[in-house]
């Protein structure tokens, strides 16, 4: 199904203006509620989905777009809003520690068991984000709806029987080199508060992972791991082979090699026994050797369990 399927030309609103994401959500949902007949009857419900969700979480996901959704009960409907701002503006983003200047929202509302349908959507706008850098400028600088809806008329959303790895994944997580530092490494995990990240070579080619636990082991005499009482050791001693070597040393010796992979076609209920029954925390998405994403257990939750 075309992702125009979900648009009512109507509904796409150009040079919008606003101090704030809630400005402009506002005034998406104001608007469509005049077009959309069906949208109008559940407005209330709709406008207070919207931004209980936003409050939740922010829906900005990175280059210069926001994906705000609903799922409302008894809505007999799926409804893709598009507004398009004259001017950017800040936005934090979901990770709460980012901000990006927006330009688009997409703001979707269907009924409360479309939840895939919902992610498939989100799934396509962020494929158009990452991967189609010349039709998202399009479409920030295009200058009628007709113009917005022709444009996403030949994008398919594929709306099949289960949901994939590819849905839930977050292709945004940078990955590391094996010629990275400790340093740095230690620095990234700090910062963008991930206990692990894939490790690839300059093709891309997945390699395998580095995490909180190879850098603390880093530090430790081998011999500690067999003894019962450490308390000997004077604070600072255990770890001053890696305070020496931390701006030099480099992770290649020490990523972990042997991880959890699965394709991009892999359904969710197998991610999901991975994680539930085997403890994995991370899985990456790897295809032909080449690192797609990452999907942690967090993404579940968001993804699927609470969309």
């Amino acid at each position: 199904m075309k992702l125009s399927s979900y648009l009512n030309p109507k509904c796409i609103y150009l040079d919008l203006k606003g101090d704030t994401k809630e400005d402009i959500i506002g005034q998406m949902i104001d608007n469509t509620a005049k077009h959309d007949k069906i949208f109008n009857k559940s407005v209330d419900l709709i406008r207070k989905a919207v931004f209980a969700r936003e409050l939740e979480v922010s829906t900005a996901m990175g280059s210069g777009i926001a994906i705000p959704h609903a799922r409302i009960d008894g809505y007999d409907d799926i409804l893709i809003s598009i507004g398009i701002m004259k001017e950017p503006i800040e936005c934090d983003m979901a990770d709460m520690r980012n901000k990006d200047q927006v330009k688009i929202f997409f703001m979707i509302t269907a009924e409360t068991l479309k939840s895939k349908v919902i992610l498939k959507i989100m799934s396509s706008i962020t494929k158009i984000a990452l991967k189609d850098k010349d039709l998202l400028e399009k479409l920030k600088n295009a200058k009628t709806g007709t113009e917005v809806y022709e444009l996403l008329s030949h994008i398919n959303v594929k709306i099949e029987n289960k949901i994939t790895a590819e849905d839930v994944m977050d292709p945004t997580i940078r990955p590391v080199s094996p010629d990275d530092t400790l340093d740095n490494i230690a620095r990234r995990l700090i910062i963008e508060e991930k206990p692990g990240f894939p490790v690839v070579d300059e093709n891309r080619n997945f390699l395998g992972e580095i995490t909180e636990r190879e850098l603390i082991s880093y530090g430790m005499p081998n011999y500690t791991s067999v003894m019962d009482n450490l308390n000997f050791f004077t604070i600072g001693e255990p770890f001053e082979e890696y305070l020496k070597n931390e701006k030099t040393a480099t992770i290649g010796d020490i990523y972990r090699k042997q991880t959890m992979v699965v394709d991009r076609k892999t359904p969710i209920m197998e991610i999901c026994l991975l994680m539930v029954n085997k403890g994995f925390t991370r899985i990456y998405v790897v295809e032909n050797g080449k690192y797609f994403g990452t999907i942690l257990r967090s993404h579940i939750i968001k993804k699927v369990l609470h969309i």
